[in-house]
């Protein structure tokens, strides 16, 4: 019962130091903190915060896969799921977006920290991050099978156009650049779909 606990107590104390480092990650900038900031958030010892993580990367590695790998999971349980393709794609649309709706500051941090940042975070997790879009282009390439979507494009060009749509919109949102009072969020969602989905229905060719 004890070791249950203290388990517990253990796993609480960690998920209060990644909570804090999202905070401050967006708050400063990963380059720009220092491991002692994630620490002073947390409200615990400097040295409790290596205690959990070697490093002020392995909590940022961490906070991403965390994510990423929920997203992968989303993804694979949207496509399996018997609906039309404009739906799927609204689904994982919808799941992405409401993700920065409701944890902005760990979005930013995903989005400015690893999966734009090419030189460092991105380049580490590229295998990870391109994952997603062959998930997505499953999704499409389905779609092209079953005569939904046109066929000269193809599935990965496609689900690039997609996903980079999503996290153009979500940095516009980051820098202030676009409204994004609450109906944003669901007009977002739409507009993203029609836009790609648009361009790859079949109507559209000829």
């Amino acid at each position: 019962m004890a070791t249950a606990r203290s388990a517990a107590a253990a796993a609480e104390r960690r998920r209060q130091i990644l909570d804090a480092a999202v905070r401050v990650f967006a708050r400063q900038g990963f380059h720009t903190c220092r491991v002692s900031d994630i620490a002073d958030e947390a409200g615990v010892a400097y040295g409790l915060v290596y205690h959990y993580f070697r490093s002020k990367d392995e909590v940022l590695d961490t906070l991403f896969l965390e994510r990423w790998d929920v997203m992968l999971e989303a993804i694979r349980e949207v496509d399996g799921r018997e609906l039309p393709v404009r739906d799927k794609l609204g689904a994982i649309a919808g799941f992405i977006i409401d993700s920065y709706r409701h944890d902005p500051d760990l979005m930013k941090v995903i989005i400015v920290e690893v999966t734009r940042a090419a030189n460092t975070f991105g380049q580490t997790h590229i295998a990870k991050i391109h994952e997603a879009y062959d998930l997505i282009a499953q999704v499409v390439a389905g779609a092209q099978g079953r005569g939904e979507l046109r066929t000269d494009i193809s599935p990965q060009f496609a689900a690039m156009a997609f996903y980079g749509a999503i996290e153009q919109v979500l940095t516009g949102w980051i820098l202030d650049a676009l409204p994004h009072v609450e109906q944003d969020f669901d007009e977002a969602k739409r507009l993203i779909v029609e836009t790609i989905c648009g361009g790859l229905d079949r109507r559209a060719v000829g």
